[in-house]
């Protein structure tokens, strides 16, 4: 690292659980997004600030209104840009040294392996079920660590799964098989902005804690946020027999 960046990153390397030797892994480091919104917008401004070498996002969006009120990467003025763009201009004020990919495409069963490929952790804050089973099951196929967030109202969860493990479980052994289930929108049913960023910043850290490990593994346990009775709680999340994810 040059004089600048042991500036820029001093707080990170006085942790000895990070060290010089730890930010230099993030900065050799690749996360992929999937989704550029309340949770991805969050995740991207903190992992930027962390020094992760690169980012690819993946996101078929434009910026509204009405994201601004959680999503607060964007401005006004970047209303009607793909999202991909908008947040690619936003993390080259932030930090030179992270390199954007932006992907303005939906990520699918078919196109999954292809875009995750390569990545060391993979964070999955789409806002449908079937985006999610696909980066899922792409993830664990290529033994990719996802973090997986999701919000709605006042609610949240965050997981960490490493499915191909013998004794982890993968995002199936939680949700099952149904591809079929309706999606509920926060357009629909309202979201707190303040609790998005709260779930993404908790997914930024898991993926840094996956490209450089410290403190306890969270995988294989499942994160619940209650914001309306300022209530968090850890619940295990067991390997599904009947899953597939083990074979």
């Amino acid at each position: 690292m040059n004089d600048e960046q042991l500036d820029r990153y001093a707080r990170h390397i006085i942790l000895k659980e990070i060290g010089g030797a730890g930010q230099q892994r993030l900065l050799d480091a690749h996360v992929v997004l999937v989704g550029a919104g309340g949770i991805g917008a969050p995740a991207i401004q903190y992992l930027a600030a962390a020094g992760v070498g690169r980012l690819t996002l993946i996101d078929d969006d434009v910026v509204a209104l009405s994201n601004l009120q959680r999503q607060v990467l964007y401005a006004t003025d970047d209303i009607g840009q793909p999202k991909v763009e908008a947040a690619e201009v936003a993390v080259a004020l932030l930090n030179p040294d992270v390199r954007v990919t932006g992907r303005q495409l939906r990520l699918t069963a078919d196109n999954a392996a292809d875009l995750i490929a390569g990545a060391d952790v993979v964070i999955d804050g789409s806002d449908n079920f079937a985006t999610r089973l696909a980066v899922a099951d792409a993830a664990r196929g290529l033994h990719i660590p996802l973090v997986s967030a999701a919000v709605g109202q006042f609610d949240g969860q965050l997981a960490v799964f490493r499915g191909w493990e013998a004794d982890k479980p993968c995002y199936r052994c939680l949700v099952g098989d149904d591809p079929d289930r309706p999606d509920i929108s926060c357009a629909d049913q309202g979201v707190l902005g303040a609790l998005t960023g709260v779930l993404g910043s908790l997914a930024a850290i898991e993926a840094i804690r996956a490209i450089m490990p410290f403190g306890v593994d969270p995988a294989g346990n499942l994160l619940l946020i209650d914001a309306l009775n300022f209530r968090f709680r850890m619940i295990g999340l067991p390997k599904d027999p009947g899953c597939g994810c083990g074979a």
